[in-house]
């Protein structure tokens, strides 16, 4: 019972197993938003595409956007840019963005993002988050009299 280079005798085993039964490697499931493949999004007129989005993006594009929406929404959509950067948190993403690479600024710095199907009907901002993790260390300068108590164990 000599073993095999690749895993000894189970593994040659569950190989053999595998073939015989015809198990094949898992494909990857194509994309799709509420039972439309990407490519169909992007054929969509723009009105029935909106219809689609969640109430919240629905409505701040039916509505009309500001200026400054406005612009980024068009710089977003149109610029052929490795990394467009914007203070705009309050974009949606349509299915026109995917595959954009995007810099959102959280209030301290710019976060960088490519744009992915699962984020359409999201916006930007949801995506830079604006707190960070608190960590405390042990009690501080002015700390209470009794916060400065640490039991030993």
């Amino acid at each position: 019972m000599a073993k095999e280079k690749t895993g000894g005798q189970k593994a040659a085993r569950r190989r053999q197993r595998k073939k015989k039964g015809g198990i094949t490697a898992k494909r990857k499931k194509e994309f799709s938003y509420r039972g439309y493949t990407m490519e169909e999004l992007l054929e969509m007129p723009f009105d029935e595409m909106v219809l689609l989005l969640p109430s919240r993006v629905r409505r701040t594009l039916s509505r009309g956007m500001n200026d400054e929406q406005r612009i980024a929404y068009e710089v977003l959509k149109n610029e052929d840019r490795e990394v467009t950067r914007t203070h705009r948190r309050d974009v949606p993403i349509i299915p026109q963005f995917v595959g954009k690479k995007v810099s959102v600024y959280n209030g301290k710095e710019f976060i960088e993002f490519e744009i992915k199907p699962e984020m359409i009907g999201h916006f930007t901002g949801e995506f830079a988050m604006t707190r960070g993790e608190v960590k405390h260390s042990g009690p501080g300068v002015g700390a209470t009299r009794g916060s400065k108590f640490l039991p030993l164990k």
